[in-house]
């Protein structure tokens, strides 16, 4: 080579590598809204602006520490800890946490909540801002929890009660599978032996310092971050933080913060775990990775991860063709790449759930669909189609990004401090993914399936129901030969031609007979020439959401018993055969780069339809409406593909103990009422199904639009809305004549003083329910009264059974009323526990519900009720789904929609005088009590 064209080439060179390095760091700009930093002691901080939900903000403190950190003699104390933090600190003593945020409208378990896992402790705390003292106060629990935990011993002994509930609660089918394939999954890796709720013997023993020295070694700031994302004052929130947490220290000589790793191993591990109590059958094949988990910090970072994005969008429409296939042998399937529970190493996992006990078949198509993509690869349509999918949905996250909820904010600066993923902005995620998709070139993604299937580290987990014959059980052998299979002669994958639309014709455009305004409400209701109605209502909480809800009076009580029987079950199942001549792939695949979607339902009372899509799209959720009335496809081997795989799903449930109390409980309270089908269908059930007479139910149905009222609400355009009101719902076939209304069948729960046992599972579990229902003229103030019992008794109930007696991890109380059709009230309270103490705190919760029937609700307790009722008020009234739900509420119910309006009003005038007269009048001696208790409790 001459000189010249070696400096020339090595010139080249140089400009190449220049070039890369500049590529390579090239660095994730952070959300230029997001103000982080680091404090001298190594706490991390993050604080955002953000005002949805108004006069809100979120604070969470995510500590870099869980149970993998535990000693031998700790182990669940990292998860106990969680829960001491609510039960006394410096500031808070005992329950007083709790209780100062319910005065507050802060409800504990819902709004108040943490969480342990294997790496980490994560605490949540949602302050409304209407009194600036609230901030202050939140403020002061985070710092609390963090450093000032009291850990007193007499609470301690208590919460040990509380935490072996809640250990008792995860016994069952799941746990001791898990002991059968944990140790493969997780092979000679310390996560194997650290699960969060730790051990039995520990918990009920460890002493008090234990606890102590876990709080004192890991809570300290160079393991902790502070985040708040809400409507507060970014630099302010930032001054407050340093204030308050800058003046404390790292321990002299920190324990170091070990990482752990899942080693590979060269052996393929199989697992096969069954349980008599399993509901499902489920097969996962796990291919460990030797890549360790890179996070998303550079734009090369984040186009390697969209890469695997559209790998996996490929694989999975793959597989869900498969799943809508006439016999498929999973009811689902799906694979992706991901980290294992240490979030460290990596793993290519493909799961299905089998139908009809099919596992080595699902296996084998799980195994044979990732040696396809390895074969042959992908095609050229299946990438654009994918690249629109994900285009399509960073869209509609940019159009949205003003109207994003702190929520998710909030979650996206977690995992930057655990996992160190930059939180980049909505604008910049858009650029790129624009910028970066387009060039992603199929072989790039072909090229990942060679990393991803490897024949080492292999891991096969095979559960479900026991089987009936031992000969049925599939062997070790089976699953290896299926995975080490060749699968030489697989042909390359077949994409079909797309549909070119929804509908197959237009039908004849029908007008607007009248149109009114209730500029109170903000809706207009437009009045078709074929009776049909529309009514939407313009909202601003979203820029790219408009939700739908169709309803009509009818419903299957106007079936008569025997054809009741024989399509409720179906109904269902009707979508699965596709409309227009489309099957569901073909609907699928025209959909992959629009937002519009329908769902079809049949409730006793009424037919409905519930749709959403973008305003952009709008016209395709209207055709769909269309096609879903006119034009819905008949196919018996589609719908015979749902039942497998429906009874694949609920085939076993009923050895689950839950479910099948929640059969019997309802079934004896049912059991003089001839319409009453059960829970879950059997196999029974489903020969008796008849997919033509329930087809044929669903045409009549659906064949007169004068009897529905479709609702939208969301950024509608008007004009828009009204030209596809005219050429889509007005053209539906209709009989104005022909209207149907709420049917009573006249049959009622059975009614009187019941107090029932039901026996089913191994493990020491029992459930309560105290039901008081019955016939009753529907009164609205009442209706309110009882809502207000329920939550005010749920605050006595936690007070009681939980803090006091330590005999329960939860507990809740609901009530409320029914108008159509015909007037009811209902009652409930429910608890699980141990069998050996259910009839105590039976006695305890009538107790508690006996003292309100005899002195009524204390001021501070009804506060509390009012305070977050109008917190969740205030924050549902701007959310579309709220107005939705609310309007079609009040059509089925023949309420005046006025009454979304009126509700703070309602709440604000209960009274503690009301609570206690509607406890006295509906909580009367007749009740329903049942409880399930194990086998073993047999008497």
């Amino acid at each position: 080579m001459k000189l010249k064209n070696i400096l020339t080439y090595t010139l080249m060179l140089f400009v190449a590598f220049l070039s890369n390095a500049q590529k390579e760091s090239k660095k994730i700009p952070q959300d230029p809204k997001v103000v982080a930093g680091e404090l001298s002691n190594g706490m991390n901080y993050y604080v955002r602006h953000n005002e949805k939900p108004e006069d809100r903000v979120i604070l969470r403190l995510v500590i870099n520490a869980g149970s993998i950190l535990e000693r031998n003699d700790q182990q669940g104390l990292a998860h106990f800890m969680e829960h001491m933090n609510f039960n006394g600190t410096e500031r808070f003593p005992k329950n007083e946490i709790v209780d100062y945020l319910q005065s507050i409208g802060v409800k504990f378990g819902n709004d108040l909540n943490a969480y342990t896992s294997f790496d980490e402790t994560v605490y949540f705390l949602p302050i409304p801002l209407d009194d600036p003292e609230n901030l202050k106060k939140g403020l002061d629990i985070m710092e609390d929890w963090a450093f000032n935990a009291t850990l007193d011993h007499e609470e301690i002994d208590k919460e040990r009660g509380v935490v072996l509930e809640e250990y008792r609660l995860g016994l069952g089918a799941g746990k001791r599978m898990r002991q059968e394939y944990f140790d493969k999954l997780l092979y000679n890796s310390r996560y194997a032996g650290r699960l969060p709720i730790g051990k039995k013997e520990v918990l009920e023993n460890f002493d008090y310092q234990t606890l102590k020295d876990f709080y004192k070694t890991w809570y300290r700031p160079d393991l902790m971050a502070f985040i708040a994302v809400g409507d507060v004052d970014v630099k302010e929130m930032e001054k407050k933080i340093k204030k308050r947490f800058s003046k404390y220290e790292n321990p002299k000589n920190p324990e170091p913060r070990k990482e752990y790793d899942i080693p590979l191993h060269e052996e393929t591990f199989v697992a096969i775990a069954s349980d008599h109590e399993a509901t499902s059958q489920r097969v996962s094949l796990y291919y460990k990775n030797p890549n360790e988990r890179t996070p998303v910090q550079t734009v090369d970072d984040l186009e390697r991860s969209l890469v695997n994005n559209l790998f996996t969008t490929m694989i999975n429409n793959r597989f869900q063709e498969i799943t809508n296939s006439s016999n498929p042998p999973f009811s689902y399937g799906f694979s992706y790449y991901g980290s294992l529970p240490n979030k460290k190493n990596m793993s290519y996992t493909s799961v299905a759930s089998p139908t009809d006990n099919k596992q080595l078949a699902a296996l084998e198509v799980l195994v044979k669909e990732n040696q396809r993509v390895k074969k042959h690869g992908f095609t050229k349509s299946e990438l654009e189609r994918a690249r629109k999918e994900i285009l399509n949905n960073a869209e509609k996250s940019f159009k949205e990004r003003n109207k994003t909820r702190s929520r998710r904010f909030v979650s996206e600066l977690q995992s930057q401090f655990l996992s160190g993923n930059i939180s980049y902005s909505e604008e910049f995620k858009y650029e790129k993914y624009q910028e970066l998709i387009p060039e992603i070139t199929l072989d790039e993604v072909n090229q990942l399936i060679d990393n991803f299937i490897r024949e080492e580290a292999r891991v096969a987990i095979l559960t479900g129901p026991e089987y009936e014959k031992e000969e049925d059980r599939p062997t070790k052998d089976e699953v290896l030969n299926i995975i080490n299979e060749d699968y030489g002669d697989l042909e390359p994958y077949q994409d079909e031609k797309l549909a070119e639309s929804l509908v197959r014709e237009k039908l004849k455009a029908g007008n607007i007979t009248s149109e009114t305004k209730d500029d109170e409400l903000g809706t207009t209701t437009l009045t078709l020439s074929n009776g049909a109605k529309v009514t939407y209502k313009k909202t601003d909480f979203k820029d790219d959401e408009v939700l739908m809800k169709a309803v009509s009076y009818g419903g299957t009580n106007l079936l008569d018993v025997e054809t009741y029987k024989q399509t409720h079950w179906a109904f269902s199942g009707l979508g699965e055969a596709g409309f227009s001549g489309l099957d569901k792939n073909d609907i699928s695949k025209f959909m992959s780069d629009k937002n519009a979607s329908l769902r079809v339902g049949m409730s006793s009372n009424s037919e409905s339809l519930n749709g959403n899509a973008s305003p952009e799209d709008l016209e395709y959720l209207f055709q769909m409406i269309q096609a879903k009335f006119t034009d819905l496809n008949f196919n018996e081997e589609a719908f015979e593909g749902f039942k497998s795989k429906r009874m694949a799903f609920m085939g076993n449930m009923l050895a689950n103990p839950r479910f099948y109390y929640l059969k019997e409980m309802y079934g004896f309270i049912q059991d003089d009422n001839p319409r009453w089908d059960g829970i879950i269908p059997d196999e029974e059930k489903w020969e008796n199904t008849s997919y033509k007479k329930a087809y044929g139910v669903y045409e009549d149905r659906f064949s007169n639009a004068a009897d529905f009222h479709l609702y939208f609400v969301g950024n509608v355009d008007e004009d828009q809305i009204k030209k596809l009101s005219k050429e889509y719902i007005a053209a539906l076939p209709s009989n104005p004549d022909k209207s149907e209304d709420l049917t009573d069948t006249g049959y009622r729960p059975k009614t009187g003083d019941f107090y029932k046992k039901f026996y089913k599972g191994e493990d020491p579990k029992s459930q309560v329910t105290i039901m008081y229902y019955g016939e009753t003229k529907y009164n609205e103030k009442e209706s309110m009264a009882l809502d207000a019992l329920g939550e005010v008794l749920t605050i006595k109930l936690i007070e009681k059974l939980r803090e006091s007696e330590s005999g329960v991890y939860g507990v809740s109380a609901n009530g409320g009323m029914d108008k159509e059709p015909y007037g009811d009230y209902n009652f409930r309270i429910q608890f699980p526990c141990g069998p050996e103490n259910y009839e105590g705190l039976v006695d305890d919760a009538l107790a508690e519900l006996d003292k309100i029937r005899k002195n009524g609700p204390t001021d501070e307790d009804m506060k509390k009720f009012k305070e977050s009722a109008l917190k969740d008020y205030d924050e549902n009234i701007k959310k579309n789904k709220y107005w939705l739900n609310q309007m079609t509420s009040a059509y089925m119910n023949k309420k005046s929609p006025q009454e979304i309006l009126e509700y703070p009003d309602e709440v604000k005038a209960v009274t503690a005088e009301q609570v206690q007269k509607v406890a006295n009048k509906y909580m009367s001696d007749e009740k329903y009590v049942a409880v399930l208790l194990p086998e073993t409790a047999k008497e």
